[in-house]
């Protein structure tokens, strides 16, 4: 299955995100056959932070779950919050994926 992760992240700890930057990217590294693809999100016109984005193909929400606590930005508290939200992708590159 497809998952789509959203973060909320906790604003008052941004100032620590590039001493776990490295960890975090090796993190994602090292699971790069679960996690399909990953970055920040930014508010459109001003360019301010506005949480994180993951697609994840998993068996499970709970297997997501688990990732997502394993990825070094969790424990430092630079991560408020997550969603986890199953995600069929129907349409990509100009064509439909289903009939």
């Amino acid at each position: 299955m497809l998952f789509a992760v959203l973060f909320e992240d906790n604003e008052a700890k941004a100032n620590e995100r590039p001493k776990h930057m490295a960890r975090h990217l090796a993190f994602l590294e090292s699971n790069a056959e679960q996690v399909v693809a990953a970055g920040p999100l930014k508010e459109a016109g001003t360019g301010q932070s506005a949480g994180g984005l993951w697609l994840v193909e998993a068996d499970s929400s709970g297997a997501v779950e688990q990732l997502v606590k394993a990825d070094p930005f969790w424990p430092t508290g630079l991560r408020k919050s997550f969603r986890i939200l199953e995600w069929n992708q129907v349409f990509a590159k100009g064509r439909r994926l289903i009939a």
